[in-house]
């Protein structure tokens, strides 16, 4: 059966409102449509700030915003040169918050990111804050660090905090950290664990630009003009985004809404459909909390305080593609994530 598109507004509502929905949502969030000068469009406004510097990759730019309207990280992969590092640097000064970049290496150590306690005969001793003291991280070719340094971002990513001498440091709030992996690279790697890519609220990958896209980089590319030549504009503060992410929370998310999202992350155990036998392990419980927090992030963005079946479709695959792991039939035959997803689609039926 096809995945129903949801398009018509009437429809929408039949959607998510059946008569036992509609008596259980909040008045305060009765009326659908947030007005203009609200939070979409205040996130719509970021979206366009950021055309100023990023060419074409609205996908990825719309990703990473949604991550972090859900306090989540995302892991991006992508070969050099798309745009990767000027995206988090540009996403960083709209949403008027610090960035550092760790470009991780096989000799960085654990210290190198979080910091490390210092000695001095004249002041004692003195902590020393590490770059992930910051609020936007980007952790450049995460997979060439050893295992023991990647879980000290991994750690932090999941904590909000670090220890440094037995002693634990709050990180600044909002915190959010863009991994990336060059998927071209087989030799002198750490591959991620499972479990720590699970930390991942998405992952994203970044392809090559359009012929018109690339055109309009030339102009624009950053070896010409100094990034601060693009004027781009702090729309918002820190403090505001905790507050948008607290908002995200109170969107509303009906019955049968929430039993959508959990047939879709189930169906990924299922052994019984087409596909089961190239999946060594599904997806688990976190997958479903990631797809249910980032439905309601998708659906503010779109100007709504409530989810529909088509938010829940739009952010699937970043949820689910790093947390479905194939075999090695699978990667013989080329079948991806992806490719499972879009038939775990068609097989659960939308509400």
């Amino acid at each position: 059966m096809a995945v129903k598109k949801i398009g018509d507004s009437k429809k929408v509502i039949r959607a998510v409102r059946s008569k036992k929905d509609l008596k259980s949502i909040p008045k305060a969030v009765k009326n659908p449509v947030i007005s203009s000068k609200g939070v979409g469009k205040i996130l719509l406004d970021v979206e366009k700030e950021m055309e100023k510097v990023v060419v074409g990759q609205k996908a990825i730019v719309r990703g990473i915003l949604r991550a972090v309207l859900c306090g989540g990280h995302v892991l991006v992969e992508g070969v050099p040169g798309v745009a990767k590092t000027l995206i988090v640097k540009a996403m960083a000064r709209v949403m008027g918050c610090d960035m550092k970049r760790i470009q991780f290496t096989v000799d960085l150590l654990p210290t190198d990111i979080t910091g490390i306690m210092s000695y001095s005969p004249d002041r004692g001793f003195e902590m020393i804050k590490g770059p992930v003291f910051t609020n936007f991280i980007l952790a450049d070719e995460i997979n060439r660090a050893p295992p023991k340094t990647q879980s000290a971002l991994l750690e932090a990513m999941q904590e909000e905090s670090v220890t440094i001498a037995r002693k634990t440091y709050e990180l600044p709030k909002p915190f959010f950290v863009m991994a990336t992996e060059n998927p071209l690279e087989v030799s002198g790697v750490y591959s991620l664990p499972e479990a720590q890519i699970d930390r991942f609220l998405f992952k994203l990958l970044i392809k090559y630009p359009k012929i018109e896209e690339e055109s309009s980089i030339l102009s624009k590319n950053t070896t010409i003009r100094d990034f601060e030549d693009y004027g781009l504009q702090p729309l918002l503060s820190p403090q505001i985004i905790i507050d948008l992410q607290r908002r995200v929370k109170q969107v509303f998310t009906s019955d049968t809404i929430r039993d959508y999202i959990v047939r879709i992350v189930s169906e990924t155990r299922d052994k019984g459909f087409e596909l089961s036998k190239y999946i060594s392990y599904g997806a688990s419980p976190r997958a479903s909390i990631a797809l249910y927090i980032a439905s309601k992030a998708e659906a503010l963005m779109s100007g709504r305080n409530f989810v529909t079946p088509a938010d829940v479709q739009k952010v699937v695959y970043p949820v689910l593609r790093h947390r479905i792991i194939l075999n090695y039939e699978a990667e013989a035959e080329g079948i991806s994530s992806d490719k499972v997803i879009k038939h775990i689609l068609t097989k659960v039926n939308a509400p």
